[in-house]
């Protein structure tokens, strides 16, 4: 068995230190993107609310899942969100145990975030994520702590080259730690929420309670804190997906505030900086969606044929800058079925009733939204 890189030394994690002048800024920055982001969303109607809080819950899955290496089908995952969230898509004939079984952690982080964190609840997360019992063709202890001699140890490389690059306490030290944890977290005494997501999913990962699913659960921890604090808006800040965006940096923070003392302030100012990026990704798609109902509210009284509806939907959707070199006949050919005249004087009367705006012209002409910011700059001729 390889040498271990680290031996756990049990330190007194309630005593964790970090500078709060140092992260001061930071965490200032963030709270105020997090703010923008609940602001705006409050400005959308429900059903335009719930499609984007929908949609940004299936990509968080996805994005947990991937971090572990795991590939959901992003069909699946939406069809389960959506029937829980009450929107309207296409469903799934069948929606697989284990998708199920996160999207049932994920909700319930959020929907009873209020509610203590226990031993009970943590095992629930985890049997939900392994419903057979197994990952793959692994036998996974579910529904309670890891047991047993064997080291808990993080390992990469290959087979008698391997590098531990962490070990975790021993199995007999897990319940103790947990209670010291759990006490911690229910006690709330760091006052700071996005601080406390960061320690807390630092302390859980490093116990490492579970033989499996440790960085799932440790995940949702962080979704109930940011939920306790803003609620179901706290869904649209997507930390998995800006923590899978960079997997090897999220990694290793992690290792080095594992291996290293009671000072932590270089994870917590790398954690929340990841938040704000998250907040400021968040409100950038809920200014979208904004856009996009202030554009049909000032075109609700023009008639449009189908066809138009459809490709305005498309680009629309497609947000500034539309597709790759704009729109143009050929591309409203192909997508409407229709000649190539039609879809030229279609295009033309969708410029007229001030729909689209024209770049470029001849064999170049391009359209795009008539939208501030949304068409690139025509070149200077001269």
């Amino acid at each position: 068995m390889p040498e271990p890189a680290y031996i756990w030394q049990q330190p007194d994690w309630p005593e964790l230190r970090y500078e709060a002048a140092q992260i001061g800024r930071a965490v200032g920055a963030a709270r105020r993107a997090q703010g923008r982001v609940e602001g705006r969303l409050s400005a959308i109607g429900l059903a335009a609310r719930r499609q984007l809080v929908a949609e940004s819950w299936a990509q968080e899955a996805l994005a947990t899942a991937a971090i572990e290496g795991e590939r959901l089908d992003l069909g699946a995952v939406r069809s389960s969100v959506c029937r829980r969230l009450g929107v309207d898509v296409a469903r799934t004939s069948r929606v697989p145990r284990d998708v199920e079984g996160l999207l049932d952690v994920m909700e319930d982080a959020v929907e009873h975030a209020a509610e203590p964190l226990t031993d009970a609840r943590l095992q629930a997360w985890q049997r939900a994520l392994f419903p057979t019992g197994f990952s793959g063709l692994t036998p996974v202890r579910v529904n309670a702590y890891r047991a047993g001699r064997r080291p808990m140890q993080i390992v990469s490389g290959a087979v008698g080259r391997e590098r531990v690059h962490y070990e975790a306490p021993p199995s007999r030290s897990v319940a103790a730690e947990m209670k010291r944890f759990l006490r911690w977290f229910n006690e709330g005494s760091e006052s700071d929420p996005l601080v406390r997501a960061a320690l807390a999913h630092l302390w859980f990962e490093t116990i490492h309670p579970f033989e499996d699913g440790n960085g799932r659960v440790g995940r949702a921890i962080v979704d109930l804190t940011l939920a306790r604090d803003s609620g179901e808006a706290s869904r649209m800040v997507r930390i998995s997906q800006q923590l899978s965006m960079h997997r090897e940096g999220y990694y290793e923070q992690l290792q080095r505030a594992q291996h290293g003392g009671l000072d932590v302030t270089p994870w917590v100012a790398w954690f929340v900086a990841q938040v704000h990026e998250a907040c400021e990704t968040a409100a950038s798609v809920v200014d979208l969606a904004l856009a996009k109902a202030r554009f049909w509210t000032t075109h609700a009284e023009k008639d449009l044929n189908a066809r138009q509806r459809k490709v305005l939907q498309a680009l629309l959707d497609a947000g500034p800058g539309g597709f790759e070199g704009g729109m143009n006949t050929r591309k409203y050919e192909a997508m409407t079925g229709t000649s190539r005249a039609t879809s030229s004087r279609e295009l033309i009367e969708l410029t007229r009733l001030g729909f689209l705006v024209v770049v470029g012209g001849g064999r170049s002409t391009r359209y795009y939204v008539n939208l501030a910011g949304w068409a690139p700059v025509a070149e200077d001729p001269s």
